[in-house]
Order: C-alpha cells, then structure tokens, then sequence
C-alpha cells in the first residue's frame, strides 16, 4: 500500500475570467452531470474553482498530471446526499490506476480556493 497526496489553490477570479462566458471550455473540464450540479449552485465560480483545485490536485498526487494517462473529464467530481464533494472514477481507471481509496477536502475564501487529496494506493 502506498499513500499520495496531492492539494492545488486557485483564485477565484481566475475562475470568473476562464469560465464567465467560454461555455465550450466548461465543457472540456467538466462532465455534463458536473455542469448540471456547477450550474444549479449559489455561489458558482466558488465551487467551479473548487472543482477545478480538486481535479489538479488528484493529478498531482497521481503524479502524471493531465495529458496522456489522464483526462479531465475522467475525474468527475458530485456532492454525495450531505453535499460533500466525491471523486467518481469509473470502476476499470480505479483498477488501472491501483487506487484503493479517495478522500478529498475543498475549501474556499472570497478570494481562493483549495482541494488536498489523499489517495490510497495498492502495490
């Protein structure tokens, strides 16, 4: 077993100012089940960002980043029934990639955002 953990912060305003009004970029980092959840929250570039913090710090505590082993949209990111945010992979990327447990943490200021993530990995 092996332990990983990866964390990534953004501003917000870098949030606002990539997905204000480019819907088509929304939809190269996110899956449509994510966009309907993003779209439906009150304060939306606050939970983008913290999405967006989430996805890059999985890919950091992965170690490969996002390009040839891994897609944005593979990672998809949904509130379970109490809203916290849950890492969705689909069962043949969990075996592909040895992960035996998730647990993931966003947090958010006016200003910035963050996600930490622990990965538990077989050997």
């Amino acid at each position: 077993m092996r332990i990983e953990t990866g964390i990534d912060i953004v501003s917000i305003d870098r949030i606002k100012d990539k997905f204000n009004n480019d819907s088509h970029f929304m939809h190269l980092i996110f899956t449509d089940n994510e966009i309907e959840e993003l779209n439906s929250k009150s304060r939306r570039f606050q939970t983008i960002a913290g999405r967006w913090c989430a996805k890059e710090a999985f890919s950091k505590a992965l170690g490969t980043g996002f390009g040839r082993h891994l897609n944005w949209k593979d990672v998809e990111i949904l509130s379970d029934e109490d809203g916290k945010p849950r890492i969705h992979l689909s069962r043949e990327q969990r075996e592909e990639l040895r992960i035996k447990s998730i647990s993931l943490s966003i947090s958010h200021t006016k200003d910035n955002a963050i996600a930490v993530i622990t990965i538990i990995l077989r050997k």
